[in-house]
C-alpha cells in the first residue's frame, strides 16, 4: 500500500486566529469545523489544518514550511504585516536566499528563493 497526504496538521492554542494568518498567507477560505479545528485549503497545496492542545510550544518545530516567495524581503514584510516575526535576517549563498519566519503562534516557516 502507498500513502498520500491528505493534510498537514498544526498544533495550537487558537485553530480560528491560525487558520486566518495562513489562509492570508497562502490563499483559500478559512473553515472553523469547530472550536477546536480549523482548516484551509490553499490553490496548489494540501489542506492545512489547526487544532487545539492544552500545552503551548515549547521548541523549535520538527517540521516546518518552506515557502516559494519570490523576493524573499517583500514576502516577509507581508508576512510580518499579517501578524509573522522574523527570525534573525536573510541567509544569503551561491545557492539563493531565505528568511526564518515564526506564524502568531511561534510555529517556524521560512522563505525562499533560489
Amino acid at each position: 500500500m502507498r500513502a498520500t497526504v491528505s493534510e498537514l496538521v498544526v498544533d495550537c492554542a487558537d485553530p480560528a486566529a491560525l487558520v486566518r494568518f495562513w489562509a492570508a498567507l497562502l490563499g483559500g477560505e478559512p473553515v472553523d469545523r469547530d472550536a477546536g479545528w480549523s482548516y484551509v485549503e490553499p490553490p496548489g497545496f494540501v489542506r492545512l489544518a489547526f487544532q487545539r492542545v492544552p500545552e503551548g510550544k515549547a521548541v523549535k518545530n520538527r517540521l516546518h514550511l518552506d515557502l516559494a516567495g519570490g523576493d524573499v524581503a517583500a514576502a516577509a514584510d507581508g508576512a510580518v504585516a499579517l501578524g509573522a516575526v522574523r527570525v534573525g535576517g536573510p541567509v544569503r549563498d551561491p545557492q539563493g536566499a531565505f528568511q526564518v519566519m515564526r506564524d502568531p503562534e511561534g510555529n517556524e516557516f521560512c522563505f525562499v528563493c533560489g
